[in-house]
């Protein structure tokens, strides 16, 4: 629980850590305007309503509610409890916590810390056998001969698991390591005789870290003729392969920083990519690519340049990726690679400089490889097969949003083909319309529209209502105007959440607090309060307020107190009248509750 640390420890980490640079590594945030904004990683969207404002230290989206400050982040976006999520951050800021008196609680079963504590050791292990003993020779000479020098050996800390059948059971039993959690965890094989088998032995050993770069898995490629070729340990709690990308954890600053991720098929081309000085690069799992890596990518960056073997199968793989990103909004370019050819051979042969000048900044557009692959389907020497793929590259030219990129295509095909610009137009406009997509300028006014029915369509909140709102997001960030509301309103408000904010907000200052609106939502205890809280403060408002503007909150607030005490008092002698036979009484105090009730209906 929170009050088992130090409140001073929790503010210390709290403020060692930027909200913005902490969530920027799970989303791409763009300044607009005071705020950050990038799409919401609660929640799926393709247009961004996730806000971070640096100055308040809080985080808000105006899709899903979700809100808080950088420690219920981390919370809600690694499912972290309270410990787990202060102690993430302590690390990161390198804040030392105390040693005794804080129950260390968990989000994860017992058996998965164990699991997660067994992967930690067998890094270690794994490694240390690769680089400095005997036992791992063979597996060094093995990586030396693929090129990959001792710098990345240590960055991705591969490692080599040696040919004996109990060699990990041995190291890991002495641990502490129950031997029936080794099997279920995959790291131990059980053989017909009840007995155990190292599962990796003989191979070179990839850990596969999740995005926190905690070790989850491993993934072993043989280095003789051992078969399968590559073998991963098996699915669990803590590693599910459509989830996660090889190497996330350490490509996600270059990714923020390039603004594009370099997208592979296998752990050796991640590798060969980061010695040739590319180092936004990342990998599917030995899976074709899923839509939660899919997500993923499109949380984090613009544009994916799909880099896959140049075969057929790596063209058929390309296909289905691209189109599994695109339809998340991400921007595809695709390397060319010749049939012959996978990254890791490429950089082998022809070196760094012309994978990254000929392969990767030479990728092709989307377009440009669609219609590459698409020649794949089509003998062209023949003119019906030559009319059927243009007129597929026109229907899959519909759909590009670019009238620019659309129109580069279009004479491209027209020059290729000999055919009439104003005839691929044409053709294509009418894929257009039977597409349903308007034009250009009828686009823009479509979103336009859209968005004005949309805000047309909310349900006005009465005056007082928002009174309320303003006045709490004033008092968030000004311990005068709280002083102010509390002597003049004291816990007069209308609704019941404002007021019991309010009397929260004033605890608050009189402990001698300053305005600070993420400590202060570190200290509700209710989940939803501080959602109310955290959307209140993402209000905008004036950098200066006048006591005037304060004095009409108030008076609109109290207006309706009053008025809803003299509608219950009414309604009251209206039902004694009736009880009393006094049916004139009762019908002029009915009266009375309707010019009350219209007088509250003009200030709404």
């Amino acid at each position: 629980m929170a009050n088992q640390i130090p409140e001073e420890v929790i503010e210390e980490i709290r403020k060692s850590n930027n909200i913005v640079d902490i969530i920027g590594e799970y989303v791409q945030l763009k300044k607009q305007g005071r705020n950050y904004f990038g799409l919401c990683p609660f929640h799926g969207e393709k247009t961004p309503s996730f806000s971070v404002t640096q100055e308040k230290q809080i985080f808000h989206c105006f899709g899903c509610g979700k809100g808080g400050n950088v420690i219920t982040f981390m919370m809600e976006m690694e499912n972290f409890s309270f410990y787990e999520a202060i102690k993430f951050l302590a690390d990161k800021s390198g804040t030392t916590l105390p040693d005794s008196g804080i129950k260390k609680e968990s989000s994860m079963s017992q058996e998965s810390q164990g699991v997660l504590s067994a992967y930690d050791w067998l890094t270690k292990l794994y490694h240390h056998l690769l680089r400095y003993t005997k036992d791992g020779k063979e597996g060094y000479q093995y990586m030396k001969d693929r090129g990959i020098g001792d710098e990345a050996i240590e960055t991705f800390q591969l490692g080599f698991a040696p040919n004996v059948k109990d060699f990990v059971a041995e190291f890991l039993t002495k641990k502490g390591f129950q031997q029936q959690l080794l099997v279920k965890a995959g790291i131990l094989s059980q053989l017909n005789d009840n007995d155990v088998s190292d599962r990796f032995r003989g191979r070179i050993m990839f850990p596969i870290r999740n995005h926190i770069g905690k070790t989850v898995a491993f993934g072993g490629r043989s280095i003789k003729e051992q078969e399968p070729k590559y073998l991963n340990s098996p699915e669990n709690e803590l590693f599910q392969k459509g989830k996660l990308l090889y190497n996330f954890d350490l490509a996600k600053k270059h990714i923020r920083k390039e603004n594009e991720v370099v997208l592979f098929e296998g752990y050796m081309d991640v590798i060969s990519a980061y010695q040739a000085d590319v180092k936004n690069v990342v990998a599917t799992l030995g899976t074709s690519l899923t839509e939660p890596q899919a997500k993923l990518l499109n949380r984090y960056v613009e544009t994916v340049i799909i880099c896959y073997d140049g075969d057929n199968a790596g063209l058929e793989a390309t296909y289905k990726a691209a189109n599994l990103l695109r339809k998340t909004g991400c921007s595809i370019k695709v390397a060319k690679l010749d049939n012959d050819m996978d990254p890791d051979s490429f950089i082998q042969q022809h070196g760094s400089d012309a994978f990254k000048n000929r392969v990767i900044k030479a990728s092709d557009t989307y377009m440009g490889f669609y219609m590459r692959y698409l020649k794949m389907d089509f003998n062209l020497k023949i003119e019906g097969d030559r009319i059927k793929y243009i007129e597929n590259v026109l229907q899959e030219l519909a759909m590009i949003e670019s009238s620019i990129e659309r129109e580069y295509y279009l004479k491209e095909i027209s020059n290729e083909y000999n055919i009439s610009i104003e005839s691929l137009t044409s053709e294509m406009h009418g894929y257009r319309q039977k597409q349903g997509i308007p034009k250009d300028n009828q686009q823009k006014n479509r979103y336009t529209n859209k968005t004005t029915t949309s805000q047309r369509n909310k349900k006005l909140l009465p005056a007082f209502y928002n009174a309320e709102k303003k006045l709490i997001s004033y008092m968030l960030q000004d311990s005068y105007i709280t002083d102010k509301v509390k002597d003049e309103l004291g816990a007069g408000f209308n609704v019941d959440d404002h007021k019991i904010i309010a009397t929260h907000l004033y605890a608050f200052y009189e402990e001698g607090h300053s305005p600070d609106i993420s400590l202060f939502i570190e200290r509700l205890s209710d989940d939803r309060l501080k959602q109310q809280v955290v959307e209140v403060a993402m209000m905008p408002e004036l950098n200066e307020i006048s006591d005037r503007e304060i004095n009409d909150y108030i008076r609109i607030i109290l207006n309706e107190s009053n008025d809803s005490v003299n509608i219950k008092s009414l309604k009251e002698q209206q039902k004694l009248a009736e009880q009393q036979n006094d049916p004139l009484k009762a019908a002029q105090i009915a009266m009375q509750i309707i010019e009350i009730q219209k007088h509250l209906k003009s200030t709404k």
